[in-house]
C-alpha cells in the first residue's frame, strides 16, 4: 500500500465513523503522516488542527508509571514496597500485602472507585459525588477507601483506577509536589511536551478541544459534567498528538529513566488475555513467540476517546486522540494493516 493508499483508507475509515480528533504517525527519522479531523468547538465552528490539545482519559496512566519508576530509580521506593509502608492513609479493609507492583499491574485487589467490568456508565458516578469537587487524588478517596478488598494481592489482572490514584498519592508524598506539577516538571518538560498538560474543564486554555457525546435525539453536549473537573493519576491529561509521539519517543531513547528501569517499565509483568500483557502502565501485545509486537495505551470516557502505539520493529509510534467517545481504534487498525502489510 502507497502512502496516497493509507491516506485514502484512512480517510475511508475516518468519513465512516464520522471521527473527529488528529492522527500522528512517525517512525525513527520522520512524519509519515499528519492531519486532523472534525471541530474542536462545535459552536464556534472551530475546526481540530494537529496541534489541538486532546483529553486521552486513561491513556495517561503511563504517565503515573513512569513517575512511579523514576522514585525508584532514585532509592525513594521499591516495586516491592508494601503500600502501608509508604503512604500514611487510613485503607481500613485494604490487604497489608498490597505493594507498589500490584498497584501498577492491576493485581491489587482493592476497590475501584469504577469498576469497568460492572459499571457501564461513569457518569453515573455523580449523581451522588458531584465531579466539580474531583481536583485532585486525595479527592478520590471517599469513593473507595473504606471498602472492601475485591480479591488477594496477585491473584489476577483487573483492571483499577483506584490503584493508580493511590499511587498518585504516593508521588505527591516522595516528591513534595502535587501529582500534577511532578509530571509536568519530571516527564512533559523533559519530553518536550510544551503543549501538553493536566487542565481544569472549567479553565481551559486556548487550542483545547471540547469533548462531545451524542445525545440519543441528535443533539450534542459537551463533557463538562461527565468527567472529574480535572485529571490526575489514573487520567484526564490533555495532549497534542505530536507531543504524545515526543513521549514515546523520549521514553524508549531512556530520556527519562535509564536502560535499566525502561526495561523493567515496558517488561509484560502479568498476562491478560491471549497475546495480551500488561507491563506498567502500558498494554503489551505479543506474537506466538513471545516477541513484542506493539507497546501501546487507551483511553475512554464520555466525550473522548484515544489509541497510542510504539511500534518497536519498525520504531513507528503513533497518537490518535478524539473529543468524542469512539473513532481511535478503528483508524489504527487500518494504519496497522498498512504498516504490516
Amino acid at each position: 500500500m502507497s502512502e496516497k493508499e493509507l491516506k485514502k483508507s484512512i480517510e475511508t475509515v475516518i468519513s465512516s465513523n464520522d471521527f473527529s480528533g488528529a492522527v500522528f504517525v512517525k517512525d525513527d527519522t520522520e512524519v509519515l503522516f499528519e492531519s486532523a479531523f472534525g471541530f474542536a468547538n462545535r459552536a464556534e465552528k472551530q475546526l481540530n488542527t494537529v496541534h489541538t490539545r486532546f483529553g486521552i482519559a486513561s491513556g495517561c496512566k503511563l504517565f503515573t508509571a513512569i513517575a512511579i519508576c523514576q522514585l525508584v530509580e532514585k532509592g525513594l521506593l521499591s516495586f516491592s514496597t508494601k503500600l502501608k509502608d509508604c503512604l500514611d492513609v487510613a485503607f481500613p479493609h485494604f490487604n497489608e500485602k498490597v505493594t507498589i507492583h500490584h498497584l501498577l499491574t492491576h493485581s491489587s485487589g482493592i476497590p475501584d472507585y469504577f469498576d469497568e467490568e460492572e459499571m457501564d456508565d461513569f457518569e453515573d458516578l455523580w449523581k451522588q459525588t458531584p465531579m466539580y469537587l474531583l481536583r485532585n487524588s486525595h479527592d478520590f478517596l471517599p469513593l473507595f477507601q473504606n471498602r472492601k478488598m475485591m480479591f488477594e494481592p496477585g491473584e489476577k489482572f483487573h483492571y483499577n483506577n483506584a490503584a493508580f490514584i493511590v499511587l498518585g498519592l504516593v508521588v505527591e508524598k516522595l516528591s513534595g509536589l502535587s501529582f500534577t506539577d511532578y509530571v509536568e516538571a519530571n516527564i512533559f518538560k523533559r519530553c518536550g511536551m510544551n503543549d501538553s498538560g493536566y487542565f481544569s474543564l472549567d479553565q481551559l486554555p486556548q487550542n483545547t478541544a471540547y469533548g462531545y457525546i451524542n445525545n440519543e435525539d441528535g443533539t450534542w453536549r459537551t463533557n463538562m459534567y461527565s468527567i472529574p473537573v480535572k485529571g490526575g493519576a489514573d487520567g484526564g491529561a490533555y495532549i497534542t498528538a505530536p507531543d504524545m509521539g515526543r513521549l514515546w519517543e523520549a521514553l524508549f531513547d531512556s530520556q527519562l529513566l535509564s536502560e535499566k528501569y525502561t526495561e523493567l517499565l515496558s517488561t509484560p509483568h502479568i498476562h491478560v488475555k491471549e497475546g495480551v500483557a500488561y507491563g506498567y502502565g502500558l498494554w503489551i501485545n505479543k506474537r506466538d513467540d513471545d516477541s513484542i509486537v506493539k507497546y501501546h495505551v487507551m483511553g475512554y470516557d464520555p466525550g473522548v476517546s484515544f489509541h497510542s502505539a510504539y511500534y518497536p520493529d519498525s520504531g513507528i509510534k503513533i497518537a490518535i486522540p478524539s473529543n468524542k467517545d469512539s473513532g481511535p481504534s478503528k483508524v489504527m487498525k487500518a494504519m496497522e494493516e498498512y504498516f504490516t502489510s
